[in-house]
């Protein structure tokens, strides 16, 4: 029975991967890097082809899904870049010491394009290809000169270019559904790891630390995935299809945020004996939840029409919640003196939060299936605010030139790490090949320790592999037609795997590098090419690994950058989800301004939570606070899920509620907070008391009475969450300047 449960969970995954959109821009390299070369070589015969594929080679790594727009301005900097220094080192091609003397400073400013974050990442291994492969053409040894071989390599980079930006275009429809089912399998993941934390607890108990960890890391990489997503799917959302797929995004945002509100007051409950059956029923509520979320992104996926099913919500309000305190107080929430509602309530409003869940997953089935139409005001308002800009600006390049930048430390290191790799590799015994051992410490060599090590690992195993392999295929005297399917098929694999998979990525990159260098150089033995593949590999992972830790960029040292950024979106959050503008407003704009806001605090804590992963990489002695920082990030996501109830009490509650009695609160909360985390936009409020006033002696039952009551509660525990966010922030600020004064 689990040999089959097994197998069925790995065929699904297989086929999720084998259809995922990585797969598919892979798919797209690998044909037009055949079709490319092919027709280069069918005018222009056999080396064109394989000068040209090189320049195809160079062009792929910025070729990601991306909106229609701008993608060519995306991928044209490839080749501004990448041509001059492809002539440059054709031109110095036998001179080795004025080419070395080019390569290091040229390695230098094209590491400083990770400037730009993930974008300028690609674009610097697309420029160090267009060096590290120019020195595998020896176009001047069969009579091609370097003007001649640069134009074969500008032909293959501007058709690819071409090919991209048309295959982007032609696929777009299929990318936006593709996203979209990666991100709704993001979500099912979140939403199993925060089922796990549903477990009934004995008195006094803790909360197994592992689940919140996962949970920490899985929020981080569902806000990653909704950027990528966004950029997408919100782009010119104008047909009924692009819309209904925009509407979906907008809906899984929202679900995302009752997720999180799902953590509110269990630490409570899962301690009461009485309500473990609640706790075990809602764990097992979200977990079939996550299992129909995922059938609808399976349905996405193969292009079916999703089945409905019946809500939980009759499920949920069937529990048997026990007996409530008719005054409903069970202590006091947290260190004031306010009621705290009885656990029957608490067990109520958490299975009220997993109900939401259920109406969005409702909502998302119906807009897949055609039944109902997105929100279009929601849509319309917010595509072009929340979609990434294209246009190439150089105010990243202008403010990098400090010493404790790290894309500019990264680049003194990759220029060092170049030259040492070019200077044992003229040293070796077959120094005939001296790219090899740069171009692994180009595909190695990571801004990060952490991804230095995951690399180092990974291209060593995949070089042994991808040698032993593309050995036999070369061994078997391939022709040159069948040398560029394998070249093709390689680039496509190896191009689809490098962000999610690089072990595979790493075999085809060898297979790929050995098959064109043997088109390039055809009377070069393939046993001696793929043992020195793997003598250079080796090298130049030591020497990436090795410079690694030459003027290192340790995590500590960004962290403070980090955490200043989280308290200022907190402060800017807390001043919009609690102002009085929702309560009047006509348009959407004070919403639209909230969700900004919010997507910054997920996008804040999310890079927070990368950096403390990182960093359990790197030497004990520069690690940062772990702990702190540990509570900094969950009391961050506590404040979030308190701010963002009582942003949905708000907007969906507002019916029942008194907005005279709660004006003064709700404005004395939003600047208290904002005051309490270091805005500098904030002013002191006119009565501190407002906000954590005890005024409400009992609260009602929030299904039949006023919410008023509540959402003071909420305003008085998020008032709270935020003294206690600053200090965890201050804790992690004291530690590392205490730290810095020891070194120092």
């Amino acid at each position: 029975m689990r040999v089959g449960v097994a197998f069925e969970r790995g065929a699904r995954t297989a086929l999720r991967t084998a259809l995922s959109p990585y797969v598919l821009i892979g798919l797209s390299a690998g044909v037009g890097l055949f079709v490319v070369s092919l027709a280069v070589q069918f005018f222009l015969g056999t080396f064109a082809s394989a000068a040209a594929a090189v320049g195809v080679i160079a062009a792929v790594p910025p070729d990601q899904p991306a909106p229609r727009r701008g993608k060519f301005i995306q991928l044209l900097p490839t080749a501004v870049i990448g041509l001059p220094l492809f002539f440059a080192v054709q031109w110095l091609h036998d001179d080795a010491l004025r080419l070395g003397l080019l390569i290091v400073p040229a390695s230098f400013f094209a590491f400083l394009a990770a400037a730009w974050g993930k974008r300028g990442i690609p674009l610097s291994v697309s420029a160090m290809l267009a060096i590290v492969l120019s020195i595998a053409v020896p176009g001047h040894l069969d009579g091609h000169g370097a003007l001649q071989t640069t134009v074969y390599f500008a032909l293959g980079m501007f058709a690819y270019m071409a090919w991209a930006t048309a295959s982007n275009a032609l696929l777009n429809a299929r990318y936006r559904v593709l996203m979209l089912v990666d991100t709704l399998l993001a979500i099912a993941a979140l939403m199993r790891t925060q089922a796990r934390q549903f477990v009934p607890l004995a008195s006094g108990g803790e909360r197994p630390s592992q689940p919140l960890g996962r949970l920490l890391r899985e929020q981080a990489a569902l806000a990653d995935q909704l950027q990528g997503a966004r950029d997408i799917l919100l782009e010119s959302p104008r047909t009924r299809r692009r819309q209904r797929l925009a509407g979906m995004l907008v809906r899984i945002l929202e679900m995302r945020d009752h997720l999180l509100a799902c953590e509110l007051d269990l630490e409570t409950l899962v301690t009461r004996p009485a309500h473990a059956e609640v706790v075990a029923a809602l764990r097992h509520t979200l977990f079939e939840l996550a299992r129909e979320i995922e059938r609808l992104a399976d349905a996405l996926l193969l292009a079916r029409k999703p089945a409905v099913y019946a809500s939980h919500r009759p499920r949920l309000q069937s529990l048997d919640w026990g007996v409530d305190d008719p005054t409903g107080v069970d202590g006091a929430d947290r260190d004031t003196a306010a009621p705290r509602p009885s656990p029957a309530m608490l067990a109520r409003g958490i299975a009220d939060r997993v109900g939401h869940i259920d109406d969005e997953t409702l909502r998302l089935i119906a807009l897949a299936r055609g039944d109902a139409t997105p929100d279009l005001a929601v849509v319309r308002a917010t595509w072009k605010m929340f979609v990434s800009p294209t246009a190439w600006s150089l105010r990243p390049f202008m403010a990098l030139w400090r010493w404790d930048a790290p894309p500019l430390r990264h680049a003194l290191r990759a220029a060092m790490a170049t030259a040492t790799g070019y200077a044992i590799s003229l040293a070796l015994p077959w120094g005939t090949h001296p790219y090899w051992v740069l171009l692994t410490i180009t595909v190695v060599l990571r801004g990060s320790l952490a991804q230095t090590l995951e690399r180092r690992n990974s291209r060593v195993l995949g070089t042994l592999a991808g040698s032993l392999f593309a050995g036999g295929l070369i061994a078997l005297d391939q022709t040159p037609l069948t040398l560029l399917v394998i070249v093709a098929a390689a680039q496509g694999v190896a191009h689809a795997f490098a962000v999610k998979r690089y072990l595979v990525a790493a075999i085809a990159a060898t297979v790929l590098a050995l098959t064109q260098a043997h088109a390039l150089n055809v009377e070069v033995s393939p046993v001696f090419e793929a043992f020195e593949r793997i003598a250079d590999t080796l090298i130049g992972v030591a020497v990436a690994w090795a410079f690694s830790y030459v003027l290192p960029s340790w995590e500590r040292t960004q962290i403070p950058v980090l955490v200043q950024r989280t308290l200022r979106a907190h402060a800017r959050h807390a001043r919009l989800a609690l102002g009085l503008g929702q309560l009047e407003a006509v348009d959407e704009e004070p919403e639209l301004e909230w969700r900004l806001a919010r997507r910054e605090v997920y996008d804040s804590l999310s890079a927070l939570v990368q950096a403390v992963q990182r960093s359990l990489s790197e030497p004990g002695a520069v690690r940062p606070p772990l702990e702190a920082l540990g509570n900094l990030l969950a009391h961050s996501y506590q404040l979030l899920a308190q701010l963002t109830a009582a942003k949905t009490t708000l907007l969906l509650r507002r019916g029942r509620l008194d907005a005279a009695r709660l004006a003064s609160p709700l404005v004395t909360a939003a600047f208290g907070i904002a005051e309490t985390l270091g805005d500098d936009r904030s002013t002191k409020p006119s009565d501190p008391r407002a906000a954590t006033s005890t005024e409400a002696l009992a609260l009602p039952d929030p299904f039949e009475h006023d919410l008023s009551p509540w959402l003071l509660r909420r305003l008085r525990l998020a008032t709270a969450l935020a003294s206690e966010v600053r200090d965890d922030a201050d804790r992690v600020l004291r530690s590392l300047e205490g730290a810095s004064s020891q070194r120092q």
